[in-house]
């Protein structure tokens, strides 16, 4: 009974609060600024996509462009409500105190904490009010994006509300405190600084780094608007929440009764002391519970890798080792940890047992910037000024001599290196690429987790008759695809073992799982030759990559298939570069069986082969072929120009030129005995050649890595590179006629904005007039 009437009372504040506050202009004028503010960012962001359609232009992940990514409208709204929250909340109760009621309310039998609940209470239905004016253009989204993703937009609205709800609380403390409006609005952005600004103070130290980046409010609703909502967050906000609220009704009390200054610090302390401890257990990785609210899960660790982490049994300790004099050396500072700590949470959701731990040492490493920072100086000295300048205790890095008798990182070049190690004493190593990404993503993590529970593939490469090899840095090598450390989708990196093997001398074993050969610059001797053809009948899986003018050495090798590499170079017509560089398509058939193409193919990306020959399959029949890329129709196998750097390309039938869709990849299966024999052919070597990779092709969006990661995947049987693919974008298209930008840049910036405003007129209006 005495609970009801607690409960009745805080909203009959509430509503007082309301009439008060809807019956002022300032309310209705932050609601106003606030829908103009979200009708320009909509109008612009949605405006684009409306443009696109219009142009023909197919649309991709429509709801995540308008609302989530760099140009959404969410992730401003923070920043708009940081400076309006202060305004409606500065006048809950230091208008109370202004004007003298307060001493009305402590003479009253209402109780305080049903005064601050009330107060409280008109600030989330407020509160309400912005996110119904965010509502309308969600609502309009809704309607006109076909397949709109509704629970990441509405996790994303919870995610802002939280925050609204949590600044209200603060401002509701400032009011308590002070009679003076300015000074509470004041006081509560302060504290609001305080907080956004705490997440960086203290993070070089252990003891002080988590409790600081806990209480840091930045960011809080940042995954919410991506789509995850994490519990450790919801109950942040509730923690913020209950804290500054059980501080206003603790200020009440104090006014209300007489206290003694000891009961007041032991009261105030614990309220401090259970927000820390409950902001403690919240915080921790076996207490937290995740909700991935998007379509394709992305948010999430993909299927394959849960698998792997589900099959890891026992501890997991990734040691992460820094060079001070290394140029990443930064991302694994200890005011860095944190956010090294983020790198690997999706990690730690399904296996929280994970230990990350730190070595710190300097010794030579490759970083040109270092020679013009600091030049003409020792390693020791740069050891020594690059300490001062990172405020770093130099007595926290391990000398060279110290760092080799642990272990040895020469063979890394003492580049920035994790090591994960198994309490069994299996380790993988995760090093940085030399990309823009540096580090590693979910596909190089799974790889180097699952070689702890599946054998890793040995892809044997060939030597000798001038095949490419695998340790040539040239642009015609193969070293970046085979054995880059550094290199993403290298084959180390993603779960392979490489090796050289002498087809003449070595013997093709069972421990080969692919066999490469290439770009027969020479036959193959008839001892090579028995040796492949052995290991071809007994079903071992080749990756066969053939070149222009190597012809006759190639068809030799693949005459058994049935498989023949045609005269010439397949040429296109290209205004960017060479015509000899061809744009392969990947086929429908591709899309439909492997399904690592798939989205290639949907989305039309190609790959660039520069001088490649057209395959002839007409003569296998053992094997089920599929076309993997083509050209397009208007290419045709060039034989009479030979000059690739300045002679003339034209279609000339009568020298035997043929012109059409031509294959330039292909696979090859077949079963023998209880296993299935894959082989995969190229018609150009140079397709994931070291050029190849690194080449900007003009007017080409070339995806030639692709080819690594789908080839190897298939002929792995599906082992590695780990499948990170998630469910394809389904918001893809808007139902709205051409035409129609203009509309919704007048409703959105004009139309909205003036209905808010004449709404709030009308009720001030009627108001005065009663």
């Amino acid at each position: 009974m005495k609970w009801n009437n607690n409960i009745k009372t805080a909203i009959r504040v509430a509503k007082i609060e309301l009439n008060s506050m809807f019956y002022s202009p300032v309310a209705w004028l932050v609601l106003v600024i606030f829908g103009f503010q979200i009708g320009m960012a909509f109008a612009r962001v949605f405006g684009e996509q409306i443009r696109y359609q219009d142009m023909g232009y197919d649309l991709w992940q429509v709801t995540s462009a308008v609302f989530v990514g760099m140009k959404g409208i969410l992730p401003p709204i923070q920043r708009y409500i940081y400076l309006y929250i202060p305004l409606i909340t500065m006048g809950l109760m230091s208008r109370e105190y202004q004007s003298g009621s307060i001493k009305l309310l402590y003479s009253s039998p209402v109780k305080n904490a049903s005064i601050i609940m009330g107060k409280f209470l008109s600030m989330m239905i407020y509160g309400l009010a912005l996110m119904a004016v965010l509502g309308v253009f969600v609502l309009f989204a809704a309607i006109t994006v076909v397949n709109f993703d509704y629970p990441m937009i509405l996790t994303g609205m919870l995610g802002l509300y939280l925050l609204i709800l949590a600044y209200s609380a603060i401002g509701l403390f400032m009011s308590s405190i002070t009679k003076y409006q300015v000074v509470a609005a004041i006081g509560t952005l302060a504290i609001l600084a305080i907080l956004n600004f705490i997440g960086g103070v203290g993070q070089e130290y252990d003891f002080v780094r988590n409790i600081t980046y806990w209480l840091s409010i930045t960011g809080r609703s940042d995954s919410f608007i991506e789509g995850l909502m994490a519990s450790d967050d919801v109950l942040y906000f509730l923690i913020v929440i209950g804290f500054f609220l059980s501080l206003s009704i603790l200020k009440l009390n104090t006014e209300k009764s007489i206290m003694s200054f000891k009961t007041k610090v032991m009261k105030y302390s614990a309220i401090v002391v259970v927000a820390i401890a409950l902001g403690y257990v919240s915080s921790l990785s076996s207490m937290k519970y995740y909700y991935d609210a998007t379509y394709t899960k992305s948010n999430t660790l993909s299927k394959e890798s849960q698998e792997v982490l589900k099959n890891l049994e026992g501890d997991l300790t990734i040691t992460t080792y820094v060079n001070l004099l290394d140029e990443s050396f930064y991302y694994g500072l200890p005011r860095n940890r944190n956010k090294d700590f983020e790198r690997f949470e999706k990690y730690f959701r399904f296996k929280p047992d994970i230990k990350m731990k730190y070595v710190y040492y300097y010794d030579k490493a490759n970083n040109p910037s270092l020679e013009w920072r600091y030049p003409n100086k020792t390693d020791d000295e740069r050891v020594d000024l690059l300490c001062k300048a990172n405020r770093l205790d130099i007595k926290m890095f391990m000398t060279p001599d110290e760092i080799k008798e642990m272990i040895d990182l020469k063979p890394e070049l003492n580049r920035f290196l994790r090591i994960v190690e198994r309490e069994n004493g299996q380790k993988a190593y995760l090093r940085m690429f030399n990309d823009n990404n540096k580090h590693p993503d979910e596909a190089e993590i799974s790889a180097a987790l699952k070689r702890f529970i599946s054998p890793s593939p040995m892809v044997a490469f060939s030597t000798g008759y001038g095949s490419r090899e695998m340790d040539n840095y040239g642009g015609r090598g193969f070293y970046l695809f085979a054995k880059d450390k550094w290199f993403r989708q290298s084959l180390l990196n993603n779960g392979f073992d490489t090796k050289t093997i002498d087809l003449d001398k070595d013997e093709i074993d069972d421990s080969i799982q692919v066999l490469v050969i290439s770009d027969l610059r020479e036959p193959l001797s008839d001892v090579a030759m028995n040796n492949v053809q052995k290991y071809i009948d007994r079903g071992g899986n080749l990756f066969i990559l053939g070149e222009y003018n190597r012809e006759v050495n190639m068809n030799k090798l693949v005459a058994s298939l049935g498989v023949k590499f045609e005269e010439g170079v397949v040429v296109n017509k290209n205004e960017y570069t060479s015509p000899t560089v061809l744009v392969g398509f990947f086929t429908p058939e591709a899309a439909k069986k492997y399904p690592t193409y798939e989205k290639l193919q949907k989305y039309d990306y190609v790959v660039a082969l520069p001088t490649a020959q057209a395959i002839d399959y007409s003569g296998v029949k053992d094997f089920e072929v599929t076309p993997v890329l083509v050209s397009d129709q208007d290419a045709w196998i060039e034989k009479e120009t030979t000059d690739f750097v300045d002679g003339e390309f034209e279609y000339n039938p009568e020298a035997g030129e043929k012109k059409g869709v031509h294959a330039v990849l292909v696979t090859l299966s077949r079963k023998v005995g209880d296993k299935e024999q894959r082989i995969v052919i190229s018609g150009d070597a140079d397709v994931v050649a070291n050029e190849a990779l690194t080449s900007q092709f003009t007017g080409i969006s070339a995806s030639n890595y692709s080819i690594i990661n789908g080839s190897f995947r298939w002929l792995s049987n599906e082992q590695f590179p780990v499948d990170t693919r998630r469910a394809d974008y389904i918001d893809t298209s808007l139902r709205l006629p051409k035409g129609c930008r203009s509309w919704v840049n007048w409703g959105s910036m004009c139309v909205f904005p003036l209905l808010i405003c004449m709404l709030g007129i009308v009720v001030i209006f009627r108001r005065k007039r009663k």
